[in-house]
């Protein structure tokens, strides 16, 4: 699947209007800020980043080198309690040896307005948490106090960071509207960075150099043996610095779609990352940010290719597992689940490991990493060429540009004849190429022993079917009586144990009636529950008081009753997202109906066939109708899984045909 990422990396809209005079500071809330009952040009918005800025510049240390520091000051100010939310925050750093990072807050603060007058709560230290995520990664969340309607809340931190690979990517729009939104970076001559920007609104950027100094502290290193202490001297280097300044303003709040796969790949927002280093005196050294070495310094971590790699901790049993077995795909499918069945996934995710493969096979629990590679490593074992995926889940966002951040997750996949066979041991009712959801975000990473790799669409490119077998009766008095038969195939199946496994009986059958149109179930019997490897089927009988209607002496029905779409889920003039539909799906209905005694069929519905361009899907309506009986074939389907912006008219009108003609009238006429 080829998909041009210039749907996401192309400029539709400039917004450059730089608010002449104003300055944006912490401190400076007024009466008239804190009385504003509604956003100025987003009545609706739950609350607005009044300004957010952002500064990144670089200070040296004869101990730690260049110490990139990131300064980051918010004013928001909330609209309703829905908004309440925005008065919490979250600081990712990182936690690792000589990488650990420093994160220190001031200026965190509650404004209200109080008898007319502007008061100030400051935030006390029991506001503020450390959570470890793991051992990499940690969060320090901060809860600003005596927030209600209308309060205006600001927040400063500073994070510093040894790690200057890359800058903190810098968010222009947010979730809310953004009245300002400001980006300064200082860099050193020493250091080049390549800027990458996504969204579809971009910022004015104005570049400068200045001549700068900075003066630290020398001292000549002690040679081993000497007793001698060396002097300390004052040194001082002289340098150009490039100061760049990113600048939006007046950012609408990005609204949620429907089918969007994470609605973060397309905010406006700037990465950088670091390309070149040329110190004085020293060769220049380039970095290359392709894929290729992204991939094997990834491969070259200790958590991921040497973990890959271990042996002995699974040999017996492996051995004795695939004993017998001479196809394949046997040993693929015994592998698979004895994985899913004996290491439980905790929930983390990320490509390197946290205990290591040995300790999660013991343990029998482990992160994402560990799993998937002793998923690796046991395949690899049983002469079965396997080999890691990279993958950044639909959560982490679409991977654009070249960098070790872009991934966040690893899958297992097995090469065969031109084609591989995806595997994610972490989801217990995954099936092999049946990803979880979280996996399918376009684009992974496929990493060789060589150290070579290759891209790999996570897409899935077959259709899952969801067929319906309805056969009913319609009684003179409105009601229906019937049955009903569902299959769920592939993705379908998945998704529905997913979602309906864990209720108890009693609770699924109330959500099927409620969910229908108030049918009354009986008689419900479902097969294949956990044999993954056959359709979920599930079989009914049903009452239906609310899906006919009389008038006079003719019936009105639509041969779906409940079923089949009953509102267009695209409602926007424009949409600038792709639409993600996840997977390929096809919806089947056959119906028979029969018609009460005493009526006669007076009309049906025309029969039709509708194909969209691009192959984009199809829907098939054929209806006849005898005596006291009528058939209905019904075939709905979406043949790819992304569609571009360009073609949300197409679909949305495609959409809007397939239900009205779902919803077109059979009438039934009382026989005089």
């Amino acid at each position: 699947m080829k998909i041009s990422k210039k749907i996401i990396v192309t400029t539709l809209l400039l917004i450059a209007i730089t608010m002449s005079g104003q300055k944006y500071e912490l401190g400076k809330v007024t009466v008239a800020e804190l009385e504003e009952k509604v956003h100025a040009t987003d009545p609706g918005a739950e609350a607005a980043y009044l300004f957010r800025k952002g500064e990144v510049h670089f200070e040296y240390s004869q101990d730690r080198g260049f110490v990139m520091k990131t300064e980051v000051k918010a004013k928001i100010k909330i609209y309703s309690k829905e908004g309440y939310k925005w008065a919490n925050h979250l600081i990712k750093y990182y936690l690792l040896g000589d990488s650990e990072e420093k994160v220190t807050l001031s200026d965190v603060a509650t404004y209200n307005l109080v008898d007319g007058k502007v008061t100030k709560t400051k935030m006390k230290s029991d506001g503020v948490f450390d959570e470890k995520i793991n051992k990499y990664w940690g969060n320090k969340k901060i809860a600003l106090p005596n927030v209600k309607e209308g309060s205006i809340i600001e927040y400063s931190y500073i994070i510093s960071s040894p790690n200057i690979g890359r800058l903190y990517d810098w968010d222009f729009q947010s979730y809310i509207p953004v009245n300002h939104s400001e980006f300064k970076t200082y860099i050193p001559e020493y250091f080049i960075y390549n800027p990458n920007q996504k969204g579809f609104i971009f910022p004015k950027v104005t570049t400068e150099k200045n001549n700068q100094s900075m003066s630290f502290s020398y001292r000549e290193a002690t040679q081993a043996g000497e007793s001698i202490v060396k002097s300390t001297s004052q040194e001082r280097v002289e340098f150009v610095e490039t100061k760049t300044v990113f600048v939006a303003d007046n950012l609408p709040g990005m609204k949620e779609e429907v089918f969007v796969n994470n609605i973060d790949n397309y905010m406006s927002s700037i990465s950088h990352e670091l390309s070149i280093i040329k110190y004085p005196n020293k060769p220049i050294k380039a970095l290359s940010t392709d894929w290729e070495t992204v991939v094997k310094k990834i491969y070259d971590y200790d958590d991921f290719g040497p973990e890959l790699n271990k042996k002995g901790y699974f040999d017996d049993d492996i051995t004795a597992l695939v004993k017998g077995l001479t196809k394949r795909d046997e040993i693929i499918d015994a592998i698979f689940n004895y994985v899913k069945s004996n290491v439980k996934w905790n929930g983390y995710t990320g490509y390197s490991c946290n205990d290591g493969v040995k300790q999660a096979y013991k343990n029998k629990t482990g992160n994402v990493a560990e799993i998937n590679l002793m998923l690796t490593a046991m395949l690899r074992f049983a002469g079965i060429d396997a080999n890691p995926v990279l993958v950044s889940t639909r959560s982490n966002g679409i991977t654009l540009f070249p960098s070790r951040t872009a991934f966040n997750y690893v899958i297992s996949a097995v090469e065969i004849e031109n084609a591989l066979i995806l595997l994610d041991a972490t989801e217990k009712y995954a099936a092999p190429n049946i990803l979880p959801e979280r996996d399918l975000n376009w684009l992974g990473r496929l990493i060789r022993k060589e150290g070579s790799s290759v891209e790999v669409d996570l897409m899935p490119q077959n259709v899952s079917k969801e067929n319906h077998n309805i056969s009913y009766k319609i009684n003179a008095d409105g009601t229906v009586d019937g049955k009903l038969r569902k299959q769920y195939t592939d993705y379908k199946a998945l998704n529905f144990r997913q979602t309906k496994m864990a209720l108890t009986r009693d609770n699924y059958l109330e959500q099927l009636e409620n969910n229908n149109n108030a049918i009354e179930v009986s008689e419900y019997v479902r097969e294949n529950d956990t044999d993954i490897a056959n359709p979920i089927i599930e079989t009914y009988a049903f009452k239906d008081n609310r899906d006919i209607e009389i008038i006079n002496d003719k019936i009105y029905v639509t041969p779906l009753l409940f079923l089949g779409y009953k509102e267009n889920p695209f409602k926007l003039e424009k949409r600038d997202y792709p639409i993600d539909f996840t997977y390929p799906f096809q919806q089947k209905y056959l119906a028979n109906i029969d018609v009460p005694e005493g009526y006669a069929i007076e009309s049906l519905p025309k029969a039709v066939n509708m194909v969209t361009g691009e192959d984009l899907g199809l829907f098939k309506y054929i209806i006849s109708g005898a005596e006291n009986k009528i058939q209905v074939s019904i075939t709905f389907e979406i043949s790819k899984a992304i569609v571009g912006s360009e073609y949300y008219d197409v679909v949305k009108d495609f959409y809007q045909k397939v239900i009205d003609k779902e919803n077109e009238k059979i009438v039934l006429v009382k026989i005089k």
